[in-house]
């Protein structure tokens, strides 16, 4: 072990079964502007499943997930300044990026061809594949750390840094947080439901459109949507067509796009956040006709996180969250896998037993 690195114990999936279990490895030596995060809870994104399944064929074994990470900071190095320790600090999808590219130089380094994922990346300081927040602690650069305010529930905070931001962020590029403005939140899931809540928040009417009919009373009550479709009922979709100023599509399972089109009004703005395997189907009549136009966002960046977290802080924001401890973190993953959670997992990694290697 290198001097100064530090034991760290966490759960890693091995092999595509993309079972998880508990994993002992090194964290590298806390560098000069690097904090040592101890991680108190973390979000189970759908990102995860794909990842530690190999879905997106880039899985490098054995993969520790977990990208949305509350914790506490315990030390800095010399030359941070920006955190001190007992601070609670978040992380989220990415923990380095190039910072000489454009996008690094224009405040949008989520974009940096680059960029290091918190997990299953390759830190670009050692070459080493990143381990995520399925962990005790973490070692990340201030610069891609997150001020935590103090009134969010850290457990219920978790999911804002990759769900929450994911959308928040495309909302306020596109114009999508004007009030008065129809927006349609397409999958009433772990990014759905954080789109509701930022929409409200922003003063929109806010329309959930979903393959199910019964979150029709929980998107309409506790929510506070304005409206709900179900979106495999012709006559429903129909009726709401021309209508949105906005779709923001957080479905990550395959699913017809043209429908969604058709609920844009003229110049409508479409923002796709999940991200299915397969492809979508866009023919091109259906943007030409209305000048309807669809974009894409990953996640966002550390500007607009910190952003994000102040407004939710402001407006009493939090996700929605079943808090499980890391031995009941595969059962989670099956149940992601069947759409059975309202509507985020979040690990208590700090009160879990992470255990050693079999």
């Amino acid at each position: 072990m290198e001097q100064g690195s530090k034991t760290a114990h966490g759960w890693a999936a091995r092999d595509a079964s993309g079972l998880l279990s508990p994993y002992t490895f090194t964290r590298r030596v806390q560098g000069n502007g690097d904090v040592t995060i101890k991680v108190l809870f973390c979000g189970i994104c759908h990102t995860d499943l794909h990842v530690i399944k190999n879905e997106w064929g880039n899985a490098m074994y054995p993969v520790v997930p977990g990208h949305e990470v509350v914790g506490v900071v315990t030390d800095a190095g010399a030359g941070v300044t920006k955190f001190k320790p007992g601070d609670t600090v978040g992380v989220g999808y990415f923990v380095d990026s190039c910072r000489a590219c454009e996008s690094c130089g224009t405040g949008h380094e989520n974009y940096c061809p680059n960029i290091v994922p918190t997990s299953n990346g390759v830190d670009l300081l050692d070459g080493a594949t990143t381990k995520g927040g399925f962990s005790d602690a973490v070692v990340v650069n201030q610069d891609y750390v997150v001020r935590v305010p103090e009134t969010l529930p850290p457990a219920a905070a978790a999911p804002l840094l990759c769900a929450g931001v994911t959308v928040y962020s495309p909302m306020v590029q596109y114009g999508l947080n004007s009030p008065g403005k129809h927006l349609g939140v397409v999958g009433l899931g772990g990014l759905g439901h954080m789109a509701v809540k930022f929409g409200k928040a922003f003063g929109m009417k806010v329309t959930v459109i979903s393959s199910s009919p019964a979150k029709r009373e929980e998107a309409l009550g506790r929510l506070g949507a304005d409206a709900f479709l179900v979106g495999r009922d012709a006559e429903q979709m129909k009726a709401a067509a021309g209508t949105m100023d906005g779709v923001i599509d957080t479905v990550s399972a395959g699913h017809p796009v043209v429908p969604l089109l058709e609920l844009l009004k003229p110049m409508g703005q479409m923002v796709v956040v999940g991200a299915p395997a397969k492809p979508l189907e866009v023919p091109a009549f259906s943007l030409i006709g209305g000048g309807k136009r669809v974009a894409g966002n990953g996640v966002g960046s550390v500007a607009d996180c910190q952003a994000m977290l102040d407004f939710a802080e402001e407006h009493g924001i939090a996700a929605d969250v079943e808090v499980v401890g890391m031995d009941y973190v595969n059962t989670a993953i099956e149940r992601l896998e069947k759409n059975d959670v309202r509507y985020r997992f979040v690990v208590d990694v700090a009160g879990s037993q992470l255990g050693v290697d079999a």
